[in-house]
Formats: C-alpha cells, structure tokens, sequence
C-alpha cells in the first residue's frame, strides 16, 4: 500500500495541474481578503457594511477567506480520477495491481493528504497577508483568540475532504468536463441559492459545513446571519461527504468495465 501511496503521490507531482489549482485556490483567498481589508470600518454612505476589523467577526472572516479554495482542490481530485479515464493510464494500473479497491484506496489516501498539504499552504499564505494587514487596521493580531485555530484547522481539514468528493464524483459521472461543470454549478450556484433560500437546509451542504468548521457565518467567508452547525458538527457533515462520495468512487470503479 506504501508504494502505491508514493506512486500516486508522484502521479499528481509530476504534473503542473496542482500547482495551477493552488494558485487559483490561494487567488481566490486573497480577492475575497483585499475586499474585507478595503471595506471593512468603511463608510458607505449611511449604509451598513463589513465592521470594522475590532470586531472579532471581521477579524474570523480575515482568516477565513482561506477556505474559499476548497473548490479548486476538488476541482484537482476530479482531475485525478478522469484525467486516467481520457488517458486510459487507469487500465495499465489495474493491469499491475489487479486489486481495483487497493489502487482506489492508495488514491483517496494520497488526495487527502495532498489536500491538507494543499490547504496548509493556503492558510499559511492567507496568515501572511491577513495578519499584518489586522495589525496595520488596528486589529486583533492574535492567533489563538477569536476561534482563530479553529478556522485554520478546519479549512486544511475541509481541503482534504473536498479533495475526496472530488475524486467520488470524477468516478462517478467520468467525463472531465463534465463532472467540472457539475462540480463548479453546484458550488457556486445550486448551493449558494439552497443556502440563501432555505437555510435550515444550506448547513447540512458542504459550504454549510465549510462555514461550520471554519466558525463563519456569511459569505466571503465573512459576517452573516446564515444558520450554521457547531464546529464538531460541520467536522462529521464534511467527513460523511467525503466518505460517501469515497464509497461512490470504490464501488463504480470496481464493478465497471475500464475500457
């Protein structure tokens, strides 16, 4: 199991794709961070807007613009798993280790770990820029208060599970481009309106569970009124998502014909 671990590891180093959704993960971490930095305390014409960074929601939403790329690490695992489908690379593997559920389970393994490697580096980049930035504001600059562990934690945790519904559903639909447009759709449209319009609904999601386990409540990761799961809530409702769509990976791979 230890070889095949490295050899998928290898697999997803040898190509550039990670480290373009890593750049497109910690982009979309830092828009959503210059918008609060911009806006936050500003005047907006007698309009309500972000608070400003004294307030320890505003300084949880600084650190949670992290977990705005989990997206793109499912977006990776997706490619890990249809990307050996177009090519066909998936048939030589089930050649050399005829056990389709080792191979499947050495790939969910390393996805998940490059996944919290993945958002590791996010969060670390995130840190980078949002500390100095609540300094310079006059904010909190501690990294313990305002359930500053938690957001961090928790979005390396969600990048790794996000990586595994990614590779459930690339498993699932097979087709590259389309199982991107699914994943993308619902991401960023079916589950912003489930959530928008039933809320009590939109926390059972996986944005639901995102915002759960990085203590955030609105959009942007930033201030809102959305309902929201306690932390070890969203924890289990991520974990569940990412083991179904792992049993959805094993059980279509290892009962369909490859070629």
């Amino acid at each position: 199991m230890i070889r095949l671990i490295n050899a998928e590891l290898l697999k997803i180093r040898s190509t550039r794709m990670w480290i373009g959704m890593l750049a497109l993960s910690v982009g979309f971490a830092l828009l959503g961070l210059v918008f609060l930095i911009a806006l936050a305390g500003a005047d907006l014409g007698g309009e309500q807007g972000i608070p400003p960074v004294t307030d320890p929601e505003t300084v949880k939403a600084f650190y949670a613009n992290a977990s705005g790329g989990v997206m793109f690490m499912m977006i990776l695992g997706i490619l890990g798993i249809t990307a050996e489908y177009r090519h066909q690379t998936i048939t030589q593997a089930f050649l050399v280790t005829p056990r389709r559920g080792a191979v499947l389970a050495a790939k969910l393994i390393s996805y998940f770990v490059f996944g919290l490697a993945f958002g590791l580096a996010t969060v670390l980049v995130t840190v980078a820029v949002a500390w100095p930035a609540l300094a310079i504001k006059g904010g909190s600059t501690s990294l313990i208060d305002n359930d500053v562990p938690v957001i961090l934690g928790g979005t390396v945790l969600a990048m790794g599970l996000y990586a595994l519904v990614g590779l459930g559903l690339g498993a699932l639909i097979r087709n590259q481009i389309a199982a991107i447009i699914v994943a993308v759709g619902w991401v960023q449209l079916v589950e912003a309106i489930l959530t928008f319009a039933v809320p009590e609904v939109g926390q059972w999601l996986p944005a639901g569970a995102v915002r759960a386990i990085t203590s955030t409540t609105g959009g942007f990761g930033g201030p809102g009124d959305l309902d929201t799961l306690p932390a070890w809530g969203g924890v289990l409702v991520l974990l569940g998502y990412g083991l179904a769509f792992a049993a959805v990976a094993t059980f279509t791979t290892t009962r369909r014909d490859i070629t």
